[in-house]
């Protein structure tokens, strides 16, 4: 969400470029509490005995790969192309990556 991306951005900039304690594990943390909270309203919403089924499969499908290539494209990030320091090209290749997903 916006607070934890402005957080990262603002730490990031002021640690000349290098990410911090903050960063990248506050914007995982808080879109995976926000997943499983969806999850489970979602579930929950349901009465006990009913039931039901995914329509369109695409989008389930769709959503579940984006989700899963942007943590893979985090650890990536994070992990191995520049552990500790967030080069401009990842930035911009982050935010390039927007439209692909929105569109």
């Amino acid at each position: 969400s916006a607070p934890e991306i402005l957080l990262s951005v603002i730490e990031i900039v002021a640690n000349d470029f290098h990410s911090g304690d903050l960063g990248p594990s506050t914007i995982v943390g808080s879109a995976a509490f926000n997943l499983f909270m969806i999850i489970a309203v979602c579930i929950m919403a349901i009465p006990s005995p009913d039931t039901r089924k995914i329509k369109e499969d695409k989008v389930f499908l769709i959503t579940a790969a984006f989700s899963l290539f942007a943590y893979a494209w985090l650890v990536f990030i994070c992990q191995w192309s520049s552990p500790n320091v967030v080069d401009i090209w990842e930035a911009v290749v982050t935010l390039a990556l927007l439209p692909v997903l929105v569109g």
